[in-house]
Formats: structure tokens, C-alpha cells, sequence
């Protein structure tokens, strides 16, 4: 199936589709919802690291529970972008090419598994008005929830995403000086974009997951595509411009001394990476104050490796 046809075919208003768009030995899972009314073209992708496993779950019951007769316009889930990774149990990467298909935006036709992956999902986001990238922590992460916005794009693209972050029901939001990930790509080329974070450490719960879908519909409300919901709950938002992202400088064993959501001031401990001996090898402090974003809570890690995310 030639993913440009596949992804601009305009079935009868009100159907329901779900493939698999195909290239090669690729096959990403899609399910297409077109309205019964004209109105947006919205893209929502998960799982493109296959462990962040609130999000899957969120896209595949959202998937399942919308339909054309309360869509308007055209709802595109891919509620699994990296099937392989999700099988295996790998964090971050796709299993066949150990790349992260986060970083290989907009991919390419002719590259590694994840550049193609990437690129599939690229001519997806083209076909939209709006694209939202569902993510959560990993396997060795856990998460505050919060919202990314694309920094690096066009005034009006960023505006649009802010715009559409403040409905969300989280009290973070990032705005992203990145130029690389799936949303910032789409961004860059015009499409207003943004990432949800919630949940994380290999693990799904029915009140995050559920917490997941009501920021969607939410979000999808406020682009018009769902009908006004109400009874929603409004939470202020902090935008954050200068998110601070500390990686390990060496390997060795890694205690944190945050937690996701907590405050911290300059000068405060971080955490500390020990050798397997016990022996202080680094000592992290803040470098002003702000709020913890995430924390890696795997004992091990590698020079290079996110330690903590604050701002």
C-alpha cells in the first residue's frame, strides 16, 4: 500500500478503518476516523519508544472508543509507531537497527529500519492540521506530567501548540529549544506539533491511563475535532524556556536524591553516581532553582546518559 495514497483516501464520512501501512517488511498499525462533519485533520502517534507504555494504552483504547458519529473532520491513530521495541522490551531504541526513532525525524525511504519508520510517520504528519505525539517514561524513567512545545518553528506553529497545551491537565510546560524528535520535525515543516510525558517506569495504571484520554479529548475538543466537553478541570501552567537536561559523566551506579514534581534550589544534591565499590564517582548539584521534570531510576548508567531534567 503506497503510504501517500493510503493516508489521503477519504473513505464515506463516518467510517472507521484500521490497517497497516506497509513498505518493505514495515507494517505500522493504523486506525483512520472520519467525521461525519467537515473539521480537522489530526494525527495522534504512540509508542514510538516502545516501552512508555501509558501512552500505547491510551491510544489503543482511544482508538477503539471514537467513532465518526462524535468526530468531526479526520482522527489518524497509530497507537504503536515501534512495534519491535514494544515486542523486545527495549527502552528507546528499535530493535533492528539500535537506533532511537525519536532522533532519525524526518527519516528516510531508502535508510535503517527507524529512518524508515520515521519516514512513514513523516508523510502521516504532512497530511495533517495538528499532530500529537503521545509519550511517558521509559522503562529506567519516571515522569512528572507536562507538555513539550516546539521552540525552534515558525511564530504562529508555536502559538498554535500553546494554545492548545493549556487545556491539558498538567502544570508543566516546556518550551523546546530541540530540533530533533518526531513533533519538533513536524514543527519545523510547518505542522503545529506538541509531546505529552505521563507515566513511566514500565508500568500502566487504569487512573493514568485514564488521566492520558482525558487530556486527549481535551485537546481534541479545543481543535474542534470532538464537541465542547465540559466539567473539565484547569490547572495553571508554568512555562519553562530553560529546562536544564544533566547526563552522566561517567558510568557507574546512580542514586538519585529527587523525585519527579518535587521543587528544588540551586546548589541542592541531585544525585550521586557511585562505582560498583561504593565510592563517590560524581556529585550532581543544581544549577538554579526550579522543578524536577524526570529522573532516570535504573541503578545503572553510562557516561552520556539523562541522569534528571529540571527547570
Amino acid at each position: 500500500m503506497d503510504l501517500h495514497q493510503a493516508s489521503r483516501a477519504e473513505p464515506a464520512p463516518g467510517r472507521k478503518t484500521t490497517t497497516l501501512l506497509r513498505d518493505r517488511d514495515l507494517a505500522l498499525p493504523v486506525t483512520t476516523i472520519h467525521g461525519n462533519r467537515p473539521g480537522p485533520r489530526v494525527l495522534l502517534t504512540a509508542g514510538v519508544h516502545g516501552c512508555e507504555y501509558c501512552s500505547i494504552q491510551a491510544a489503543i483504547e482511544l482508538a477503539s472508543e471514537l467513532d465518526g458519529d462524535v468526530v468531526a473532520g479526520r482522527l489518524t491513530i497509530v497507537p504503536l509507531a515501534n512495534t519491535s521495541g514494544f515486542t523486545e522490551r527495549l527502552p528507546e531504541i528499535v530493535a533492528e537497527d539500535g537506533k532511537n526513532l525519536n532522533r532519525v525525524f524526518p527519516g528516510r525511504a531508502d535508510g535503517s529500519r527507524a529512518e524508515r519508520l520515521a519516514h512513514l510517520i513523516t508523510g502521516l504528519q504532512d497530511d495533517a492540521d495538528f499532530y500529537v505525539d503521545m509519550h511517558g517514561g521509559d522503562l529506567h524513567e519516571s515522569m512528572h506530567p507536562l507538555v513539550f512545545i516546539p521552540g525552534v518553528a515558525g511564530e504562529q506553529v508555536t502559538s498554535r501548540a500553546r494554545e492548545a497545551a493549556q487545556v491539558l491537565d498538567v502544570d508543566v510546560r516546556v518550551l523546546s529549544s530541540a530540533t530533533t524528535g518526531a513533533y519538533n520535525s513536524a514543527a519545523l515543516r510547518g505542522v503545529p506539533s506538541l509531546l505529552i510525558e505521563r507515566g513511566g517506569n514500565g508500568v500502566w495504571s487504569r487512573a493514568e491511563v485514564d488521566a492520558y484520554k482525558r487530556d486527549i479529548r481535551a485537546l481534541l475538543a479545543h481543535l474542534q475535532l470532538l464537541a465542547p466537553l465540559a466539567g473539565l478541570p484547569h490547572r495553571e501552567q508554568r512555562e519553562i524556556r530553560d529546562a536544564v537536561y544533566l547526563t552522566a559523566k561517567d558510568q557507574g551506579c546512580w542514586y538519585p536524591d529527587v523525585t519527579p514534581g518535587a521543587p528544588v534550589s540551586r546548589g541542592e544534591t541531585l544525585g550521586t553516581v557511585c562505582d560498583i565499590f561504593g565510592r563517590v564517582i560524581d556529585c550532581y548539584r543544581a544549577e538554579k532553582d526550579g522543578i524536577v521534570l524526570y529522573i532516570t531510576v535504573s541503578l545503572a548508567v553510562k557516561a552520556g546518559t539523562p541522569l534528571v531534567a529540571y527547570g
